[in-house]
């Protein structure tokens, strides 16, 4: 990794970061072995010396010549490098790291101009009070309670054959998935089942049987007749021009619909 006079000449465009003052040096060599290790550089027996520095566009060779200690009990360091130019330089161990990995580049953080990489100002514990309330992010702003759908009251439908009021609103398609063909239906509105109390059923449907067409129905006539109501939703017809669909569900069918009366 002797890589000498390359980066010499390009020692004007590394910013360098000196160490504040004096910095502490290793004992020995188990003691640099064991800092290493403890930050992550290397685990072998024979540790590591050299290591690469890497800008946007070159890279540089350097030694870790000691580190500095910062924090309440001193338990965080900043690592001095010496260029082979002779500068050194403090940078933080993750980054130091972060720089032998040959996927470090462009992307890396080095991409953000005049960023101070020494671990100090980098590092939360020297912090103060205020960047810290300053950095935290804004409680989440509690989400609007949607407002709950009102159920539709139940309504308790007569076993029996009755006698309904109602009003043509449409006529309209639903699909049948046994014969695959489109059934003509008619639709109701304003569907009332006249007893006491009266119960009002809104929208209901039937199917236009051939009584049904001897009254030539139109929209808006208003009827009278015996019948059947059971729950049964209205499927929508398949491929149907707009003015055979039904907007609104249509609940309820009424079955079997007799004594018709169109007025």
């Amino acid at each position: 990794m002797v890589i000498e006079h390359e980066q010499l000449e390009r020692s004007g465009l590394t910013r360098y970061v000196p160490p504040k003052g004096d910095f502490e040096e290793f004992r020995d060599e188990e003691h640099y072995r064991e800092k290493l290790k403890e930050w992550g550089l290397s685990s072998a027996k024979e540790a590591k010396r050299e290591f690469l520095f890497k800008e946007r566009n070159y890279q540089r060779v350097v030694t870790i010549k000691g580190y500095e200690t910062y924090g309440k009990s001193e338990e965080y360091n900043t690592l001095v490098i010496e260029f082979q130019d002779g500068n050194l330089s403090c940078i933080h161990p993750a980054f130091l790291k972060e720089m032998q990995s040959s996927s470090f580049g462009r992307e890396s953080m080095l991409q953000v101009e005049d960023k101070d990489f020494s671990a100090p100002e980098q590092s939360p514990v020297n912090e103060t009070k205020e960047e810290k309330q300053a950095a935290k992010p804004e409680p989440k702003k509690a989400k609007a309670a949607k407002p709950k759908k009102e159920k539709e009251p139940q309504i308790e439908l007569p076993v029996d054959k009755v006698h309904f009021t109602a009003a043509v609103k449409q006529f309209a398609l639903t699909y049948n998935p046994f014969n695959e063909e489109n059934d003509e239906v008619v639709v109701l509105e304003n569907v009332t089942i006249i007893q006491e109390p009266p119960i009002e059923i809104g929208l209901a449907w039937c199917s236009h049987s051939k009584t049904l067409k001897k009254f030539e129905l139109a929209p808006g006539d208003q009827l009278e007749f015996d019948g059947k109501v059971a729950k049964k939703k209205l499927a929508k017809g398949k491929d149907v021009d707009e003015e055979f669909i039904v907007e609104s569900a249509v609940l309820y069918k009424v079955n079997n619909p007799s004594k018709i009366v169109k007025s």
